[in-house]
């Protein structure tokens, strides 16, 4: 492979060819296979395009629903976008399970979000402290311009402080900002709010200060992921005679022991907690891409969340308080229903009319509430069944589809194992056989 210069200003097909030609080392059928995924109408794909960089075609993941979904007595068909099987079958089964019980319920907590000036000042701290507090209604002020349009919609910047950490890093202190950015998401508002504040506060520090003091380091200003005080719960609730379910062999109070069992377990112990809430973002993150947000920023603070107490536990939590069974989810979620990918995704706007055309506030409820359900199904399963039953036979397709299976043959194969343990290798086994009959 040679090096390439200038990569970026190719055009999309002089791009493809160098990956062609250089990279995968002269395959045509790659060529073929990338145009394939070319969207129809020149003008779609454009939008695509620009999303991001370098781009060469689509890269598809399934999008699916789950319906049935009852949140606060409102009935909801909800988009997922994953590719992992049994993620969009579990939700619907839960969501089909607590339908009957009363649904889901869900609140926000709150909206704000934060941001940071980090910034280096060797001076006496007493000296930054009183500066600050003097010059504070002077900053809010000079980023007006920025924040008025936010305010209008009932947000904006509502409050900065100054925070030393010169404990930790000499000369460190930050400029800790509060946001609320209502319906967006809203880091791109946030971040030129930030860069704004920075700039005109190390202005008052060189033109108040004189010598050494006058010397003033911004380091960077930037948004931050970790959201706690923008967060939102969801839960579900019955009696615990209401959790049996005759095929499982237990009853219902045994079966809420050992799901609340199960929960206590990824509060204790990390590896089981990881899986565990890998499991809750198979149900958020579905929702958030089929809606165009971050799924990236999401999990980044969901995980830092899961940890806040300085050990990595289970987000979902459950009690069983007079035979009432209540199984809830609480965690900080940053989403927006404007602006962004969720303004200029054809299917990220057709994922919002589905909802509803809901406010950033209701869509964090429905993520949770997605998640939550996504938890319990695979809870459900793993203290019952098993979990690789239910997993296996959705996955049971990929499988043929990777044997390249007929669809005669991929009937028999349905029939053969419609009772029995599904793995690869058997598949394989049993369809070499199949093959070398016929």
């Amino acid at each position: 492979m040679n090096k390439v210069s200038g990569f970026s200003k190719l055009s999309k097909l002089e791009k493809i060819n160098y990956l062609v030609d250089e990279v995968l080392e002269g395959r045509p059928s790659v060529n073929k296979l990338i145009k394939s995924f070319w969207h129809d109408d020149k003008e779609e794909q454009q939008v695509f395009d620009d999303f991001s960089e370098n781009t060469l075609t689509n890269f598809y993941f399934p999008y699916g629903v789950a319906p049935n979904v009852l949140l606060n007595d409102e009935l909801l068909c909800v988009p997922m976008v994953i590719e992992e099987s049994s993620v969009v079958a579990a939700a619907a089964k839960s969501a089909k399970f607590w339908m009957d019980r009363g649904g889901f319920k869900s609140e926000v907590i709150s909206l704000n979000k934060i941001g940071q000036v980090h910034f280096i000042w060797e001076g006496a701290t007493s000296k930054i402290e009183t500066l600050f507090n003097e010059v504070k209604d002077e900053l809010l002020d000079s980023v007006k311009s920025l924040t008025r349009n936010m305010e209008k919609r009932g947000g904006g910047l509502l409050d900065i402080k100054l925070v030393d950490r010169t404990f930790d890093e000499p000369g460190y202190y930050q400029i800790w900002c509060e946001f609320n950015t209502c319906d967006a998401m809203g880091a791109n508002f946030i971040n030129s709010v930030l860069e704004s504040l920075a700039k005109n506060f190390a202005d008052i520090v060189e033109s108040k200060f004189d010598g050494a003091d006058s010397e003033i380091q911004i380091v960077m200003a930037i948004l931050s992921n970790y959201t706690p005080d923008c967060r939102v719960k969801a839960w579900v609730e019955c009696h615990v005679d209401d959790l049996e379910d005759p095929s499982h062999g237990m009853s219902g109070r045994e079966f809420a022991e050992k799901f609340s069992r199960a929960v206590r377990i990824a509060k204790i112990d990390v590896n089981r907690a990881t899986t565990h809430n890998k499991g809750i973002f198979n149900g958020i993150d579905s929702v958030v891409l089929a809606t165009g947000n971050d799924f990236r920023a999401v999990e980044a603070c969901g995980h830092t969340w899961a940890c806040r107490d300085g050990s990595y536990r289970g987000l979902t939590d459950v009690s069983i308080v007079n035979d009432i069974f209540r199984f809830k989810l609480e965690l900080p979620l940053s989403l927006g229903t404007v602006g962004g990918l969720t303004s200029l995704h054809p299917l990220a706007k057709v994922s919002l009319d589905m909802l509803g055309r809901p406010s950033a506030a209701k869509l964090m409820e429905i993520s949770a509430t997605i998640g939550l359900a996504q938890n319990f199904s695979a809870l459900r399963s793993l203290t019952t069944t098993g979990i690789q039953k239910g997993h296996m036979k959705m996955h049971l397709m990929n499988i043929l589809n990777q044997l390249e299976a007929t669809d005669a043959e991929k009937e028999i194969v349905r029939n053969k194992f419609e009772d029995e343990i599904i793995s690869f290798g058997g598949i394989r086994e049993f369809l070499s056989g199949l093959r070398n009959y016929q």
